[in-house]
């Protein structure tokens, strides 16, 4: 390769991917640093069509950088990032990734508290306008019984006239995840969707997460491992910003470097 020749061709890129199970994410070699500090250290990654991919580690290992540079917020000093076998994430503003099919979900839940839940769905499913002009335009019958759906998915259809700020604090992460799904990504990006929820908010949400993954494609942070064990079909270990493993939870949790900085014995 000659000095600044790009890392790939896009002949290169898709041969590739025609090498691999279809990813719907691409990343490779990505490096971040802030003032010095390395985030993120030549870290690769691919996520399947479909597939439900954990990405765990000890806090500062780098998964919120990782989730950041997928959805543009941000932008890596190198390394190429790819979506959908084609589309240049590096490219694209975080306005543009969302709109190309990736959501992301973070930790505190972020509603609307003063509308109510069926208020923050409609809103959610016409996000190409200002929340009050889509509380304005009427909903078709399709739109309507796409949120009818969601509600009764997210158990949720007992609450659609209440105020979201009354929820308790699984209803709100519920009401979220619901507020990404109405958008119909491809690549859901979740950021520890259970925590402070009850031990059966969490059951359920392992059973939804289950249900969604096939029909979407889902990247969960979560330090949860027994919720990590009741979903995942991939696990990624990350620590200080590199990927240390990856298989299977019983591959990762057998491997000697990850239980030295993250399982212990």
């Amino acid at each position: 390769m000659q000095p600044g020749e790009p890392l790939f061709t896009r002949q290169h890129e898709a041969d590739r991917f025609r090498d691999q199970t279809d990813p719907v994410l691409m990343l490779e070699n990505i490096n971040v640093s802030f003032d010095g500090f390395k985030a993120l250290t030549d870290l690769s990654l691919n996520i399947g069509v479909g597939e439900l991919r954990c990405v765990i580690g000890p806090n500062g290992a780098g998964k919120t950088t990782l989730m950041d540079v997928i959805t543009g917020k941000t932008k890596p000093q190198s390394g190429r990032a790819f979506y959908d076998q084609s589309t240049d994430l590096m490219r694209l503003e975080p306005a543009d990734i969302a709109k190309c099919g990736i959501g992301r979900k973070f930790q505190k839940p972020t509603v609307f508290e003063a509308l109510t839940v069926f208020e923050n769905l409609e809103i959610a499913q016409k996000a190409d306008k200002s929340v009050w002009a889509s509380l304005r335009a009427k909903l078709n019958s399709e739109q309507r019984d796409r949120i009818d759906e969601m509600l009764a998915t997210l158990r949720l259809g007992a609450e659609r006239n209440r105020k979201a700020g009354l929820l308790s604090h699984g209803q709100k992460q519920f009401l979220e995840i619901g507020m990404l799904l109405v958008q119909e990504p491809h690549l859901l990006l979740l950021d520890e969707p259970a925590a402070g929820m009850t031990d059966a908010e969490t059951e359920y949400t392992a059973e939804l997460f289950r249900g969604l993954a096939g029909k979407h494609s889902l990247m969960v942070v979560e330090h949860d491992m027994g919720f990590v064990e009741t979903i995942a079909d991939h696990v990624t270990v990350l620590h200080q910003g590199q990927v240390l493993a990856e298989g299977s939870l019983r591959e990762v949790q057998a491997n000697e470097q990850v239980i030295e900085v993250y399982l212990g014995r």
